[in-house]
């Protein structure tokens, strides 16, 4: 048997999307048949695709040489969290683009292409939702545009259940809902407290509307800015890429597949930033595998 463990960068991440990591060259649907036949195993028992993997969990996987071919010791530059024949979802680090906005930068787009071309995967990417620069996490592409189409207008009609992560400055008084109107629009965010540091807290938030900074804009309006959100008041951290907010968990229905919840794995920067304002590593890995499996 081949015996891994699971480590914070994986914490929360799809049983499928961890093998897929190990073997990001194998055939598509490669690891969903290890699991389906018990090739794979979490903890020493059979598992399913979407169960979320934990820190310090034990993978298993039944020695074979077509499966020892397709272990790579480098993880891809592309970070899929879920694919099929339509879409993708990617843990977008912080400090990276969407799209190219130089000459020469780069963009969440481009290498994603460059990875899809790298695979010999053939096809372009589309965003169907978008994140700030400095925002990381869950951000679906379409790999066409007529799929790009058809979840595009399910986020403008339905919009997606995203729960968001966010370090911010100080500590609420106490969990809510934040009505102020933004642009002359009403907007809604809801937020919960989940862990207090050294002047800051994480909150759980769930943004109601979908109005441009949205989260951003309401903390600040609630004197707690996101920690490292210099537009919004949040201050110039040099040790982040961008600013403390993980969009951590997505609900999607897929076409003709029924519904989906994909969770991303924290940045090493905003784990690092807990750790350095007293929340702790194992207690905050512990809330946020509660909060994935929550109804929140």
């Amino acid at each position: 048997m081949l015996t891994f463990t699971i480590t914070h960068q994986d914490h929360c991440r799809r049983l499928e999307s961890y093998l897929r990591t190990l073997m990001p060259t194998s055939p598509f649907g490669y690891a969903r048949k290890l699991i389906k036949s018990g090739a794979a195993k979490q903890n020493g028992s059979l598992s399913s695709a979407d169960i979320l993997v934990a820190l310090h969990d034990t993978i298993t996987l039944k020695e074979s040489s077509a499966t020892i071919t397709q272990l790579t010791p480098e993880r891809p530059t592309l970070d899929i969290l879920y694919e099929d024949s339509f879409i993708l979802i990617a843990n977008k680090p912080p400090g990276l683009p969407m799209h190219r906005t130089a000459e020469f930068e780069d963009n969440l787009v481009d290498v994603g292409h460059a990875y899809m071309i790298q695979r010999g995967t053939q096809c372009k990417l589309y965003p169907v939702n978008r994140l700030d620069r400095g925002t990381s996490g869950a951000v679906i592409l379409a790999k066409s545009s007529s799929s790009a189409a058809i979840y595009g207008r399910q986020v403008q009609e339905t919009g997606l259940d995203k729960l968001y992560l966010a370090l911010v400055w100080g500590t609420p008084d106490n969990s809510g809902v934040i009505n102020e109107p933004l642009d002359g629009k009403e907007s809604e965010t809801g937020y919960e407290i989940l862990l207090a540091g050294d002047n800051c807290s994480l909150l759980a938030v769930t943004p109601i509307s979908g109005r441009m900074h949205q989260i951003r804009r309401h903390l600040s309006t609630i004197g707690h800015p996101i920690i490292g959100d210099k537009r919004y008041g949040g201050g110039d951290m040099p040790e982040l890429s961008g600013f403390a907010l993980h969009s951590f968990r997505t609900a999607l229905d897929r076409e003709g597949a029924g519904e989906l919840t994909v969770c991303a794995p924290l940045s090493e920067e905003i784990l690092n930033m807990c750790e350095q304002r007293g929340i702790g590593q194992d207690l905050l890995l512990t809330t946020v595998y509660h909060l994935a499996n929550s109804t929140i």
